[in-house]
């Protein structure tokens, strides 16, 4: 089919057979709950709609219904992701394995319905597995993906799919839509563990006094790092049965004898990807890694990876507004005492155009570090303007 990943995402969540979609429309993910509505209105879709009045009501019923032993489904984006703050930190200590896509949009004052990562990544503490997709294809496929890791036994918590709004939600590509059959041999049916039953009434997230509410944490801590060998397994079934790999944790693009490289998030990769064969044509030894889960974040995998580097950079759509974004500050922490120099690099805030010429631009600044220069540690790509 040729769809935007809005609607990608909308086929997923019927071929994983989501019994419950709460929802509340926000642009540039509405496109997926129309879909979805859609789908249940033609009886293509064996689910229960439920149009909430607020994005807190959305990820209240979310938590209601998944507590209550169905698969749940829903999505939101910038101010509704803000708006599900609280009750995104009852989803994940209760287990509760819901699947939501959230199309990365500006949040606050002097906001606008274009893509940025500063709506997701600051709740990167609620507790919930976050990746970050390129493409259609790939949203569709993580989606799904995001099923099969939410409901397994080593993990049970919840997962956020995020796609870049507009770049992806409303531009429209080739995508591999699997049969029911194909999806259902690699999703098993949902079997929810301690779900609420009015015939044998049981309370669900009390009060918990200090004796047990530091377990609970260390427990929920140790479901987010197994998660890490399941996404790996996932990835792998799923390219035998569908035969789409993604790397897992993250892709590694023309690193094996790369001398310097950058790190980033979602769409941006695509012109990384360009810039790196041009680099690569002319003689330099560029490399790029293509984060696709913050959460868990792959700390040890990378730096096993970028270890030999002589610099890395970061790729930011988010600023922490503390001089250098998160993704600088998780790689930093993961690669201290390797002695490989870091540069923090901003771009496309607000939905401000990426290019080619722009991704370059990055590489020079990093690629001039690896050779010993003096560089700014953080910067700002495509300002108008200079920076101080």
């Amino acid at each position: 089919m040729v769809i935007t990943a809005d609607a990608a995402v909308a086929h997923a969540a019927r071929l994983a057979r989501a019994e419950v979609v709460p929802g509340f429309p926000i642009t540039p993910q509405t496109i997926i709950i129309e879909q979805i509505t859609e789908f249940i209105n033609d009886g293509e879709m064996d689910a229960e709609f439920i149009p909430a009045e607020s994005e807190h009501s959305v990820m209240s019923v979310a938590v209601g219904a998944s507590a209550g032993g169905v698969r749940t489904f829903t999505a939101t984006s910038s101010q509704g992701l803000a708006l599900m703050y609280e009750m995104l930190f009852a989803a994940a200590p209760n287990r509760l394995p819901i699947v939501m896509a959230n199309a990365n949009r500006s949040v606050g004052a002097a906001s606008g319905i274009w893509t940025e990562h500063n709506d997701s990544l600051p709740v990167r503490e609620a507790g919930w597995l976050q990746v970050y997709v390129e493409g259609g294809q790939e949203a569709l496929d993580m989606t799904l993906q995001a099923f099969r890791i939410a409901e397994d036994a080593q993990v049970r918590l919840p997962v956020m799919v995020c796609l870049d709004g507009f770049i992806l939600t409303h531009t429209v590509e080739a995508v591999d839509v699997p049969e029911r059959a194909q999806v259902d041999r690699f999703i098993p049916p949902f079997d929810p563990v301690g779900a609420l039953q009015p015939s044998d009434p049981m309370t669900m997230s009390p009060i918990v006094p200090p004796e047990f509410a530091m377990e609970m944490r260390y427990q929920q801590d140790r479901a987010m790092q197994a998660s890490r060998t399941v996404i790996a397994r996932a990835d792998e079934e799923f390219a035998a049965l569908f035969g789409r790999r993604y790397g897992g944790l993250f892709e590694s693009y023309r690193m094996e004898d790369a001398e310097f490289a950058m790190v980033g998030l979602g769409t941006w990769a695509g012109e990384a990807k360009e810039a790196v064969d041009q680099l690569r044509a002319e003689g330099r030894k560029a490399g790029l890694i293509r984060l696709r889960f913050v959460r868990p974040f792959p700390a040890e995998e990378l730096r096993a990876s970028l270890k030999d580097m002589r610099a890395v950079g970061t790729f930011e759509r988010s600023a922490s507004f503390n001089g250098f974004g998160p993704l600088y500050t998780e790689l930093r922490s993961a690669l201290y005492d390797t002695g490989v120099p870091i540069t923090d690099h901003f771009g496309g805030i607000g939905g401000r155009d990426i290019t080619v010429t722009t991704v370059r631009e990055m590489y020079e600044v990093v690629e001039r570090r690896a050779r010993g220069e003096s560089v700014r540690e953080c910067t700002w790509h495509g300002l108008r303007g200079e920076q101080e």
